[in-house]
């Protein structure tokens, strides 16, 4: 089987979907690997590094895509739908309940195509979304307090305070690896933290950690409500895998904001948790509505692409080794959790909460085959 790495072409997109070292790992099991030329550039992985593992280079976006097993970092481009063919596996993140027109575009094609997002373990964990869940939760407290600066828009405020000054409040929606790796950051930089979530037995695990140094509040609208106001900074991190996010923050909790307080929505890749946003990006990463700074960047970790490319090697490698060495029914019953992954098959949806998220019908991915 022949595997090819394309050029991201998402705006700003500056990640690779493998590291030399996942290169070589494929080549030592008998796997060609065409990467094109400059695509781990942004990540700042040589054509050189690439070679020296065993990786051919190819010139051309089509060459790369022409393999039977594509890998990406993030869902394909309108400039990119001409490469999708029936005799073709891609592995990425899709996020089709945000993007509904890629979705159409994989059906028309008839590709397998399979979403790191939705690849769960039967504890309900999502092992290929983590690493890019910890990267993104510990930037959105990052990228907050730099738009909290008011060169930036914001409020003028210092996240961890002075002595004698109280430091900004953070608010976290949503407890899980973004909420509670934003939330850690923010306590690390002596910010006033309070983290909010359904889940009690999640937020006792919190407590249990930070013992009492981030105050943990169980989710209502009027909890929400009430900790939006009092906020400095709101970080958004509801997830519900596959399918879009729920709004949260609501238009009148964001009136009730402080004037000139940020945003951060985490969740934007599944359409968003704060009513009104719209997806940023890193050229243009905020909008100003209220008079409250609304960050909404679609791809976060593509802002530390070094970092996030080889966290995201760490965990796609040993699936993508076996998806281009093995047989497909061989790799789901070794990988169970890889058929709530495939999101579409020969010409049917095939993951049903992403498909009652868009409003399409489905089948179980057996009945593709």
């Amino acid at each position: 089987m022949r595997v090819g790495i394309p050029k991201e072409t998402k705006l700003d997109e500056y990640r690779v979907a493998i590291t030399p070292d996942g290169v070589h790992e494929l080549v030592k099991h008998g796997v060609t690997v065409n990467v094109e030329v400059g695509a781990g550039v942004g990540s700042s992985i040589s054509n050189t590094d690439y070679m020296a593992a065993g990786a051919e280079m190819v010139e051309s976006a089509a060459e790369a895509w022409a393999a039977d097993l594509v890998l990406k970092v993030k869902e394909p481009q309108e400039s990119e739908f001409k490469y999708l063919r029936a005799d073709q596996t891609l592995f990425t993140y899709l996020h089709l309940a945000a993007y509904p027109k890629v979705a159409n575009a994989l059906l028309a094609a008839g590709t397998t195509s399979i979403a790191y997002e939705t690849v769960q373990l039967p504890d309900g964990s999502l092992p290929l979304l983590a690493p890019m869940s910890e990267v993104a939760g510990r930037m959105a407290t990052q990228v907050g307090a730099h738009f909290l600066e008011r060169r930036h828009g914001g409020r003028g405020i210092l996240l961890g305070g002075a002595p004698g000054v109280r430091p900004a409040r953070v608010v976290v929606i949503g407890a899980g690896n973004v909420g509670w790796n934003s939330a850690w950051i923010a306590a690390g930089m002596q910010a006033e933290v309070v983290l909010i979530d359904k889940s009690l037995d999640r937020l006792r695990w919190v407590d249990q950690i930070h013992q009492g140094r981030i105050v943990t509040l169980a989710s209502n609208s009027a909890s929400v409500a009430r900790a939006v106001a009092d906020a400095d900074l709101v970080v958004g991190a509801v997830l519900v895998a596959g399918d879009r996010a729920p709004k949260v923050v609501t238009d009148e909790m964001i009136r009730a904001m402080k004037p000139r307080a940020v945003i951060v929505d985490v969740a934007i890749d599944q359409g968003g948790c704060v009513e009104g946003i719209r997806e940023t990006t890193h050229r243009e990463p905020t909008f100003e509505k209220h008079n409250v700074l609304h960050y909404a960047v679609g791809n976060m970790p593509g802002a530390v692409p070094h970092t996030s490319t080889y966290a995201l090697t760490n965990v796609t490698l040993p699936y993508v080794v076996d998806l281009a060495t093995e047989e497909i029914g061989a790799v789901l019953r070794r990988h169970p959790e890889l058929v709530h992954g495939i999101n579409t098959s020969r010409g049917h949806m095939t993951n049903k909460v992403v498909a009652d998220a868009i409003g399409m019908p489905s089948i179980h991915f057996s009945d593709s085959v």
